[in-house]
């Protein structure tokens, strides 16, 4: 049983489809799963079993009557508790929305539906997503599944965690600076944060309304195509169909740009010699690395921090008001560091990122895209972080907010592990609207590698690592 619960989307779509596989049957063994493990990995916090098993036997009379909607009919995928639900508990992963059950689903949740995914449960993630760690003080920390004692990245720590370990095929996440494509590299899984407003918002808590994103993540390039498909809203479509994106047998006159200076600065040696060998293997396949640069990098990624802080400050000051006990730690420290930005301060942040934005796409003229490694340290341990570091964590951690400041399409391919076996994410970081081009590139050099395998390969160490 375990087994199938690590095969990917578009393997299950194929035995749904063949009737070789039951959408209740597959329902019931991954919410087993869920209850074999939460203990240990607290990905959930709330496991929505009984709306989950009733879409599963719809989803079920549907494949009797030889109707599927998409690849993902009938197949469990977990939503991060940012993202609002009918009637399913929707926290924020805050006790201050502890008892909101909404009365809709955001635009992506609905959209998911519609494809025919089920909606097993919603993941734990760090508190109003304003975290890299994933170190809820409310309900508990997520753990990485290669090893309990570290985090597994944040924000969406939960849903990396699920998706890795087992617990659902493919998970959707939220992405301000990083949380989507941090948490997914650190427990060797996949995801994207498409360009900016591809994917709708509408039903999503804010962070930075500037700076959010909303994405999948899953266990393969292939899955977060057939997910980011649901999730825009179009109907029937597969990865093979030309509304996805074409295979590619190798990437002969692809050009990737690198600006060692920001990429590598603060990179653990062990993560860096990961991320070469990989750098090798693109070469191998065809692809040209070549230096660019991005003039004015360091006053941007200064300016997420205003415009994130202000925004997320302007977003709770309702709850401020009432509820300022309630909030943790950390994120008292941020609201604090978000009333000291004036209104002068936002508007040139906004105005820096916008001449930043222009100079970057010259930049990028004669190249596919800019690639780098998403972590450059690994995750840190449970427990060694004190409120202050928090709004820089992400800084430390990886090399992912240069494509919220833009709001290019990035993602994250598996790309190896460190001598700790813990695992290395390397990131491509498109144009606007190139989301297919960076998923070509990033699914050829994956089908060249071994890595995308491990997960289901290494179960066995993984479950021996939970016992």
């Amino acid at each position: 049983m375990s087994e199938i619960l690590f095969e990917t989307i578009d393997q299950i779509s194929r035995k749904i489809t063949k009737r070789e596989l039951s959408p209740v049957e597959l329902t019931k063994w991954t919410i087993g799963r869920i209850e074999q493990f939460q203990p240990a990995l607290n990905a959930f916090i709330t496991v929505s079993e009984e709306q989950a098993l009733e879409q599963a036997k719809d989803l079920e009379a549907e494949v009797q009557k030889g109707y599927i909607r998409s690849p993902l009919h009938g197949v469990p995928i977990a939503v991060k508790d940012m993202v609002q639900t009918k009637d399913i508990l929707t926290t924020g992963g805050s006790k201050i929305l502890k008892d909101w059950v909404p009365d809709e689903d955001a635009v992506t949740v609905r959209h998911l539906k519609e494809a025919g995914a089920i909606i097993i449960g919603k993941t734990n993630l760090h508190e109003f997503a304003m975290g890299a760690t994933t170190e809820n003080p409310h309900y508990g920390p997520a753990r990485n599944p290669w090893n309990l004692k570290y985090t597994p990245g944040g924000s969406s720590g939960g849903s990396a965690v699920a998706t890795a370990a087992g617990m659902a095929f493919g998970a959707v996440g939220t992405d301000t600076a990083g949380s989507i494509r941090l948490p997914a590299a650190m427990c060797g899984t996949v995801g994207i944060k498409p360009t900016y407003d591809l994917v709708s918002r509408e039903g999503s808590l804010p962070f930075s309304w500037s700076l959010d994103h909303i994405g999948p993540m899953t266990r393969t390039i292939k899955d977060l195509a057939i997910m980011l498909d649901a999730m825009i809203g179009r109907k029937e479509t597969s990865f093979t169909q030309a509304e996805s994106f074409k295979k590619l047998e190798d990437l002969k006159n692809i050009k990737l740009g690198f600006y060692e200076p920001y990429m590598y600065s603060g990179i653990d040696s062990d993560v860096k010699s990961v991320i070469e060998r990989a750098f090798k293997q693109f070469e191998i396949l065809g692809a040209e690395i070549i230096p660019v640069d991005l003039p004015g990098i360091d006053k941007a990624l200064e300016g997420l921090r205003t415009i994130a802080q202000s925004e997320v400050v302007a977003y709770h000051e309702p709850f401020l008001e009432k509820y300022s006990d309630q909030y943790g730690d950390d994120l008292q420290y941020r609201f604090r560091y978000g009333r000291g930005v004036s209104a002068t301060d936002y508007i040139r942040a906004q105005r820096i990122r916008k001449r930043f934005i222009q100079s970057t796409m010259d930049q990028l003229k004669g190249v596919d895209a800019l690639i780098g490694p998403t972590n450059v340290q690994i995750p840190f341990e449970i427990g060694t972080m004190v409120p202050e570091q928090a709004i820089s964590n992400m800084f430390v951690l990886g090399k992912t907010p240069l494509a919220n400041i833009l709001g290019f399409p990035a993602l994250t391919v598996a790309c190896g592990f460190t001598k700790e076996h813990l695992p290395v994410g390397l990131q491509i970081i498109g144009k606007p609207f190139a989301d297919r081009r960076i998923l070509e590139i990033a699914d050829c050099y994956e089908r060249s590698e071994s890595w995308t395998a491990a997960l289901k390969k290494n179960q066995n160490y993984v479950q021996f690592n939970l016992s």
